[in-house]
């Protein structure tokens, strides 16, 4: 492979300049990153990182700044509304055992401030407020345009610009469209002063017949809590015939109605919880309202000088609390068939997509597979959730299956491991 001495980069969310870090220092690539907003993002409310991610975030260097911002969180509690705690789940202890690395949640704007921190003081640029409007490959280089007029050229082109990837609908992949998972979220960061300690300490979350309520800490000393309720529903119907106002008009409708929903909901409980819940939903001033989107599974990841990572290749539902981990093996991977020299570049990028299939499809099916249990219920039904839920983690942790890995062994995947 002829030497890759400058790339561009589409995209300035944690895939673009996680790769830009990586390529940079590893590679040896001069690097130029552009991203379509005016200005870094603070959307996104808080994100989880699970081991195999918070173990390449410590490959990049940035793993002690993370953890200045975030909280580790072991294992979740979960809750009947009517009856009370149900069973406790450790989600990364025994990762946790084989990797050294544990469960952090992060405001998002937090972990994107860590690392345009990392990425000025390797004096990498990044300009925004740049729309791509068109690219155009030939067999020694690939040139990008924006709709300011402005071009660049580069050897290489990395679409990390999210699930509306312009790269992927503009060059790579047009027949490749997101499609609606039936689930959507609501969710807020709100100060937890006052709230019980096993808010402020502990993750936890409530099995209702419309969804999941969950929350957990998501600051250094606990003062921040993140809270979300996922839920199934239906795709709005606009008068315009536009989707998108369809979904311009459910959001403001959940938005304003929010409140009232969830405090329907938190009022058919009982005990300690129902008023600790109320006093979450009435502290809370803002919400955002996600409909989850998702690729589907296949199309084209790669050109001969353009390539996708992170959710531009494979966004999946949010409910593995993967998605910045899948990106970063991404990143790493692509990293190290780069520097193999025997391949051309058409070639890495193969070896790349031939690698990671296998590994996005076994999470992108467990995400939905967790994500089928937002799904509305009868009273009936939760019940049969709640038992099961009893039976099952109660039998797990009685038996001492954790020390088995069951359930976590997708969790110590080390990229850097996988035969190249």
């Amino acid at each position: 492979m002829p030497a890759i001495q400058k790339a561009i980069i589409i995209g300035a969310g944690p895939a673009g300049l996680a790769a830009a870090l990586q390529l940079h220092r590893n590679n040896n690539i001069a690097i130029t990153v552009y991203e379509l907003r005016p200005e870094p993002t603070t959307l996104g409310g808080a994100i989880g990182l699970f081991p195999n991610g918070m173990r390449l975030i410590h490959r990049l260097g940035l793993h002690e700044e993370l953890v200045a911002c975030g909280s580790f969180v072991n294992d979740i509690e979960i809750h009947s509304l009517s009856s009370g705690s149900l069973t406790n789940i450790d989600i990364s202890g025994w990762a946790n055992q084989q990797t050294g690395f544990g469960y952090l949640r992060i405001r998002r704007k937090d972990l994107q401030g860590v690392f345009l921190d990392a990425v000025a003081k390797d004096q990498i640029p990044v300009h925004y407020n740049k729309r791509i409007i068109s690219v155009t490959e030939s067999p020694t280089d690939v040139t990008v345009t924006f709709s300011d007029g402005s071009t660049d050229t580069a050897d290489m082109l990395l679409g990390c610009d999210g699930l509306h990837s312009s790269v992927r609908r503009l060059h790579v992949d047009p027949s490749i469209v997101p499609e609606y998972s039936g689930i959507a979220g609501t969710q807020s960061i709100i100060d937890c002063t006052g709230l019980p300690e096993a808010l402020r300490t502990h993750a936890n979350a409530f099995l209702t017949r419309t969804g999941i309520l969950a929350m957990m800490p998501c600051s250094p000393s606990g003062d921040k809590l993140f809270w979300f309720f996922s839920r199934e529903t239906p795709i709005p119907h606009s008068e315009s015939g536009d989707a998108r106002d369809g979904w311009e008009e459910r959001r403001q409708k959940e938005v304003a109605g929010y409140k009232d929903t969830i405090l329907q909901i938190v009022g058919e409980g009982k005990g300690e919880w129902r008023e600790a819940l109320t006093k979450v939903v009435n502290r809370t001033d803002v919400v955002g309202f996600y409909p989850i989107f998702r690729l589907p599974l296949g199309g084209k990841w790669y050109t001969s000088r353009t390539v996708l990572l992170g959710d531009a290749a494979h966004a999946m539902q949010p409910h593995a609390g993967q998605g910045v981990s899948m990106a970063l093996e991404d990143v790493f991977l692509l990293s190290r068939v780069l520097n193999d020299d025997e391949r051309s570049l058409k070639d890495a990028f193969a070896k790349y997509e031939e690698i990671r299939r296998p590994r996005i499809m076994e999470i992108y099916n467990l995400a939905a597979k967790n994500g089928d249990r937002r799904k509305n219920v009868g009273p009936w039904g939760l019940w049969m959730k709640e038992y099961m839920a009893w039976i099952a983690y109660g039998l797990y942790n009685r038996l001492g299956l954790r020390a088995w890995g069951i359930g976590q062994k997708y969790l110590v995947y080390d990229i850097d491991k996988v035969k190249i």
